[in-house]
């Protein structure tokens, strides 16, 4: 399995691979990032060779790849529009699970995409939500529907 390259991608599409990466190597505590398009397909990851769940064996759980993150960022997502739904909260901005060993924090983008992050159990979690904050400012106006057809294609493709 390759990672998909972003050679041949139109300018959004390598400025958002430069966005996600930026995210983990700059935010101390992150581990790794994904971008969840709405309907729960994986659209960018920061660590794109990694789709495989890394598995010791059947009941260790996920193991932090990108497929298992997409995964439950998509279905901390929908629970979290749903609990929503039913409390007239309105729309759900950000959702974070702190976890003995990590946390996972989940942001909307405009579209009703997700970014997800999954970073250490110690780090600054208003540090996290604020760039996660800054990248969804950045990415959510270019993030159109040819945009997602395009970083679908280029994930599929590395498959």
């Amino acid at each position: 399995m390759t990672a998909p390259s972003t050679f041949g991608l139109s300018t959004e599409a390598r400025n958002l691979h430069w966005l996600l990466s930026n995210l983990v190597e700059e935010v101390p505590g992150v581990h790794s990032v994904t971008v969840v398009s709405s309907d729960g397909l994986m659209l960018l990851s920061s660590d794109p060779g990694h789709h495989e769940a890394k598995h010791a064996g059947p009941s260790d759980g996920p193991k932090g790849s990108s497929a298992d993150l997409a995964t439950i960022v998509s279905g901390i997502g929908s629970l979290t529009v749903g609990a929503a739904k039913l409390m007239d909260g309105g729309g759900v901005k950000q959702t974070m699970v702190a976890m003995d060993e990590g946390s996972v924090f989940v942001m909307s983008i405009s579209d009703g995409s997700l970014l997800g992050v999954h970073a250490t159990p110690d780090c600054d979690m208003s540090v996290v939500a604020y760039h996660m904050a800054l990248f969804v400012g950045r990415a959510g106006h270019v993030l159109t529907p040819e945009l997602r057809s395009e970083l679908r294609t280029s994930m599929e493709s590395a498959l």
